[in-house]
């Protein structure tokens, strides 16, 4: 079994019941699960209060989420290692994610020494990818941009994500921390690119793609 002794882990998922197995596997490798997270602002600031080898962030939680709390945790500490996890088969969210700086990524059906594997890769420095996704991404780039939201910017992706679960623009600009007539010109924009007109087109375009729950 690999050994993760003595490495420092931060757990960021809304399941308890996830975090609470996580904790049981790392644990038992011989690390320290020294916090856990149940949003992507809960997991920011429980960074900054720890300072994690590593923090294993699930994509999909409450409030920005995890590709928004990875944008906004490496924009202040670049060299925090994040290990994204995913319920999700698409090729477009571990794109983003590795896109945003995520140190690995890996899917939450992968074998549970998989994810030992992974958190070690990641406290070494060295980039870690799902083996059985490796395939999908390098088709998915040798077959050109497989999605529309692939012509999204980063800022526009996580907008999109957030309206596509329902948020009106307002609840958006207030958890992303931005201005209601920015949101609204990156709706503008996430329009013009996937050629939707409204808030149900959108919602629709990202269960299609897996990006969220039907």
């Amino acid at each position: 079994m690999i050994q993760l002794a003595p490495l420092s882990i931060l757990l960021a998922d809304d399941h308890a019941v996830v975090r609470m197995g996580f904790r049981l596997l790392i644990e038992g490798a011989g690390a320290t699960v020294v916090a856990e997270a149940d949003s992507g602002e809960a997991a920011i600031q429980a960074w900054n209060e720890h300072r994690p080898d590593v923090l294993v962030m699930d994509v999909s939680m409450p409030g920005i989420g995890g590709l928004g709390a990875l944008e906004r945790l490496l924009a202040h500490h670049p060299d925090a290692r994040v290990l994204m996890l995913s319920a999700h088969d698409d090729t477009l969210i571990p794109t983003r994610a590795l896109q945003a700086g995520a140190s690995g990524y890996l899917s939450k059906r992968a074998h549970p020494d998989a994810l030992l594997r992974a958190i070690a890769d990641v406290a070494d420095g060295r980039r870690h990818l799902d083996p059985e996704l490796a395939p999908k991404l390098a088709l998915a780039r040798l077959g050109g941009s497989s999605h529309p939201a692939e012509a999204l910017t980063g800022r526009e992706f996580n907008v999109f994500l957030q309206l596509a679960r329902g948020h009106s623009v307002n609840e958006v600009a207030a958890t992303l921390n931005l201005s209601s007539s920015t949101v609204g010109t990156h709706l503008y924009h996430i329009k013009q690119k996937l050629n939707a007109s409204n808030a149900a087109e959108l919602a629709l375009i990202a269960v299609r793609a897996g990006l969220v729950e039907a």
